[in-house]
């Protein structure tokens, strides 16, 4: 007999702020690690223009000075090196319990790639895996990125499927510290490709994947809000640029 798909819960959100996102990743998390048993959930979402680092990147691949930087840079508690963010880039983030697939991260970033790679074959491309690296290419050009974290098997953080993005952002750093190799956008290569459309692929391919059926939520549904009587989890994203305070 088949297994019934999990309940998760899916919520699309505009253009918000990095900030916003983080903290909004946080209440579900510690919902979880508290016992409250939220449903898996995944947020997409698109970014304004915004740096990220890593917490062991270095900061060698800016090519501007991190007090001036030409948008908000912050360093948060993902893996990875430094990325960018901004309108026209689909961004995914899966707050998922790894016990109930495999307490294995490396597991858990090949499957964030074969819901990419679904998705850019449901438009005829051909995505592509490179040996050592993490993420998804086309035609060499690295069309989504990934980096996460987890707490306790919690997962936060997510992806990032470059739909059609103004990629100009991408030339003040080295993306993912990965110098040889350009960025690139599904537009390149389908002219009139929406976010819209690109969006309902993602959540779908993403359901499959996890062996999940959505409930689309609002962010605002209170099942979402942060809990004032479960503890802090930490700092949020430390702002390096000239207007950190």
């Amino acid at each position: 007999m088949a297994i019934a798909p999990q309940t998760g819960w899916l919520i699309q959100a505009d253009c918000i702020p990095y900030l916003t996102a983080w903290q909004q990743q946080q209440a579900l998390l510690s919902a979880h690690l508290h016992h409250r048993n939220p449903a898996a959930a995944l947020w997409l979402l698109e970014h304004p223009p915004v740096y990220t680092l890593g917490t062991g990147a270095t900061l060698a691949h800016l090519k501007f000075d991190p007090a001036q930087a030409p948008s908000p840079l912050y360093r948060c508690d993902r893996g990875g090196e430094v990325t960018y963010h901004c309108p026209g880039q689909l961004v995914g983030y899966p707050v998922l319990n790894l016990r109930r697939y495999q307490t294995d991260l490396h597991w858990y970033l090949r499957q964030l790639e074969a819901v990419l790679l679904q998705v850019v074959a449901q438009y005829g491309l051909v995505g592509e895996r490179l040996p050592g690296l993490t993420g998804v290419w086309v035609a060499g050009r690295k069309v989504a990125a990934i980096g996460i974290a987890a707490k306790r098997w919690i997962t936060t953080h997510g992806f990032a499927l470059n739909v059609c993005p103004d990629l100009s952002g991408f030339e003040a750093i080295v993306p993912c510290g990965i110098g040889d190799r350009p960025v690139g956008s599904l537009a390149e290569f389908i002219p009139g490709i929406t976010l819209a459309a690109v969006r309902q692929q993602v959540a779908t391919c993403f359901a499959d994947q996890f062996h999940l059926a959505w409930e689309t939520l609002m962010p605002d549904d209170p099942r979402l809000a942060i809990d004032p009587a479960l503890p802090s989890l930490g700092r949020p994203p430390q702002r390096l640029d000239r207007d950190s305070e």
